[in-house]
């Protein structure tokens, strides 16, 4: 289980637990994963960290949300054969209440998972499924990791009683107008999109406690909106002159075979891509507008560059009057100080996306600029775990009343 879904070492630490999840003493982690051991009599309950992992409350019924500790909460997962999908099942195989009864993958309908993805092939899965033969009887929660444009039917379709994380961005945008204009088609369950509830999780958690139905956050968005929408929100940068250059590995863009994403179409080389077009633009927009209570247009950039997976969104702003960097700082480490998975970083230290990979961290920084009034902020994530998976699992876990 050291290996990721697109190879490579992933870092010991894991981590998708909240800060204060409790487990008792049957219960050790042990490079990043929480393993059973004997409990030695006499000894006390100990306080743990765990790689995928939340605190375990309250009893799960049809009519309440919560699960007591070691009740099996029945997971599916639709478009398991993806990226996003197999990293869902990396993060679950250690999550010590959730079980995955369902795997769905069209095209790999049939198959064993671990001939899909061998890295996973020690884990107790079911075989994978087509969508429109999966028994969700025996389900309690979805996460929904297909193409964008097909999920809206298919989880119109889905029993009421069950919870969702939608990782599509079927469900982000808010104004079903924007919606179409952005994807090309009207959306196809407007009453859902009423439902669900965006699912930036340090930002909206409330919210996502509350929910049937989440919009899993896009990548670069969730890198953005981590160190903007605090400052925002506290009026220390204007909103009026936003640049952004950001860059991200080849798995953003999926697993589907595609000429621009060919070895020898990426290798040695870098390349901007969707510059006046690229549908994570109004959702990065929707929430600073939101975050400002006015209307927030940015200058966005994105690049693929040649690595698996990691991103890092460079954003250039301008202060108030009267702000500094440090100023910047100082409010984002307070933000964020009781938070497990978003780290200022010390001093000058520069966030590098080798130290997040595989794990569901965000780390960020802010730098002074050349230019008087103006900072530069970085930050860093690895665009499948806290740009998609990772984060839908922390968003399950709230939906679930396990943090």
């Amino acid at each position: 289980m050291g290996s990721t879904a697109l190879g490579g070492r992933a870092p010991a630490r894991l981590g998708l637990a909240p800060k204060d999840g409790v487990f008792g003493s049957n219960l050790k982690q042990c490079g990043g994963f929480m393993l059973k051991t004997t409990p030695k009599v006499g000894s006390s309950s100990v306080r743990v960290r765990a790689s995928v992992a939340s605190s375990l409350q309250k009893q799960h019924s049809p009519k309440t949300s919560g699960v007591k500790s070691g009740e099996e909460v029945r997971i599916a997962v639709l478009g398991a054969s993806g990226y996003t999908g197999a990293e869902i099942v990396r993060l679950l195989a250690n999550h010590p209440q959730f079980r995955i009864k369902v795997m769905t993958a069209d095209r790999k309908a049939g198959e064993q998972f671990g001939s899909v993805f061998p890295h996973l092939i020690t884990q107790d899965l079911p075989n994978l499924v087509a969508v429109k033969d999966a028994d969700f009887s025996n389900v309690d929660a979805v996460f929904c990791c297909l193409p964008h444009g097909t999920t809206q039917e298919i989880i119109k379709g889905l029993p009421q009683e069950l919870k969702i994380v939608d990782l599509s961005a079927d469900f982000r945008l808010r104004d079903i107008n924007e919606y179409a204009e952005w994807y090309g088609h009207s959306h196809r369950a407007p009453e859902l999109q009423q439902e669900a509830v965006y699912g930036l999780t340090e930002v909206l958690r409330n919210e996502i406690r509350n929910a049937r139905l989440v919009a899993n956050p896009g990548c670069y968005p969730t890198s953005i909106q981590l160190p903007l929408v605090p400052l925002i929100k506290a009026k220390l940068i204007k909103v009026s002159n936003i640049i952004i250059d950001a860059k991200s590995g080849v798995s953003g863009a999926g697993r589907g075979a595609k000429e621009a994403n060919l070895y020898t179409e990426i290798a040695e080389g870098i390349h901007a891509y969707g510059i006046k077009g690229h549908r994570h633009v109004p959702e990065i927009e929707q929430g600073l507008s939101e975050a400002a209570e006015s209307k927030v247009t940015i200058s966005f950039t994105p690049n693929l560059i040649c690595m698996k997976r990691g991103m890092q969104s460079t954003m250039f702003i301008e202060m108030a009057p009267g702000v500094t960097a440090n100023d910047l700082y100082q409010h984002l480490k307070s933000t964020y100080e009781g938070e497990e998975f978003v780290k200022l970083l010390n001093g000058s230290s520069v966030p590098h996306t080798r130290h997040v990979v595989g794990s569901n961290y965000c780390f960020m920084n802010v730098f002074e600029d050349r230019i008087p009034g103006r900072a530069i902020i970085i930050s860093v994530i690895d665009n499948l775990v806290k740009g998609a998976s990772g984060q839908a699992v922390q968003n399950l876990n709230l939906m679930m009343g396990l943090w």
